[in-house]
Formats: C-alpha cells, structure tokens, sequence
C-alpha cells in the first residue's frame, strides 16, 4: 500500500486556531513536509508545533518552493517537491504536508497535489481557517451579509485591479505593491481595514488607507467593504 499525501492547513497563526483534524494527523503521521529550505524556521511549523508539541520530534521533510515569476524554475522546484514526497508514499508512507491558512487558498501543496495526482498517488485535503476570515474575525465584522458578493483577490499579480463590482473585497499578498493598491483603494471610496500578521505576536491593526505603511509586511490582508 502506497501512503497518501495530506495537505494540511494550519490557519492563520494563532495555533488555537488549527482543527482538531490537523492535530490528529501531525500526532499520528512520522514524516512531516515543510515549505521552505528550513523546516523549523517556516512560520507554518511554528504555528503548528505549539498546538502539537510532538511535531519537533518528527521527520522533516524541507520542500523548497521558491517565490519567483519564472514559470520553468517553478515547475522544477514542484517537480523536485513531488519527487521528495513520492519517495516516502511509495515506503508506505503518509506525509502531512503544512501550510498556512487553508489547504484550498492559494496554497503551494496545491502544484505538488496536481503532480502527485498524475503520477498516481492518492492526496487528501484538510481544511484551515482561512486568513481572510481570521482577519475579519479580529476586525469584529462580517464578510458577508444577505446576498453580498465576496471578491478575493491576488493582490501581488493584480496591481491594476478596480473595485468597481458590488459587494466585498479581500486583497490578499499585496505588500510589494502597497502604494499602487493604495491608490486603488482610494479610488474606490471603500471602507478600508486592515490586518498585518492576523493572529500571530506581532499583529498590527490600521483602520485606514491613510494608516497603512508603505513597507507593510507579506503577511498583510486587506478587507475593502461598500459604504
């Protein structure tokens, strides 16, 4: 029997906030597969390693995924990640792979999952609350309310983008291009909330466009909402 390849979201950073599912399959899994060249300094594992402390006694798996815009060396750093992690499914293995937020969004397991899938493995998603919904959750507001529309953006690819459909938006990954999606976050009139580093020691708030710093960190998601 081959094992099987879990991508497991860990949520946001509050490590209260993992699922009893992920908990469960770190404690009951040997090989545990980071993303980054060193597992224990990946913010995922130091998310999950406080709410399972067994974690720092298992087998790291470092996958390298590596944030660049060549779509080549991307593919062969996924290639290579597949690769690590087919080597222990065809001992039988499972690998838990660890990510942020949630399995489904914008998650990196995701290219491995689709390799791994055609080689023949069997994958398994398990679910984390996703930082947009940690974030609206510190700000203390909806998302959603009746029938209003939610727009998830990739910020850091959509520079350009315009909120000019009704409804709610979430700018995500948008650090490095902070001034250009101020400029589009004041065009739009919207209510403008931010939260840099949701749940985590060094959370930071700002209420405002005005307050956002240029140099805000990876980790900052955006919540534009309708007057």
């Amino acid at each position: 029997m081959k094992g099987i390849a879990y991508g497991v979201g860990v949520g946001p950073g509050d490590p209260e906030l993992m699922t009893l599912k992920a908990c469960r399959l770190i404690r009951e899994n040997r090989v545990i597969a980071v993303p980054g060249q060193d597992p224990v300094k990946a913010v995922a594992y130091q998310i999950a390693v406080q709410a399972v402390p067994e974690l720092a006694d298992k087998e790291l798996v470092a996958i390298d995924m590596p944030m660049v815009m060549d779509r080549k060396k991307q593919q062969e750093a996924h290639r290579a990640g597949a690769q690590q992690i087919a080597a222990y499914l065809e001992k039988g293995e499972n690998v838990v792979y660890l990510t942020l937020g949630d399995s489904t969004v914008y998650c990196t397991f995701t290219y491995l999952q689709k390799i791994l899938e055609e080689d023949g493995y069997q994958t398994e998603l398990v679910n984390g609350i996703p930082s947009f919904c940690a974030a609206a959750a510190r700000l203390n507001i909806p998302l959603m309310e009746w029938n209003e529309q939610l727009h998830v953006i990739p910020a850091a690819h959509k520079t350009d983008v315009r909120m000019d459909q009704p409804g709610q938006y979430v700018l995500m990954k948008s650090a490095s291009h902070m001034k250009e999606i101020k400029e589009r976050l004041r065009e739009s009139g919207r209510d403008v909330q931010v939260v840099e580093n949701c749940s985590m020691p060094d959370e930071k708030i700002y209420r405002s466009v005005d307050e956002m710093p240029d140099d805000a960190g990876y980790f900052s998601l955006i919540i534009a909402k309708e007057k």
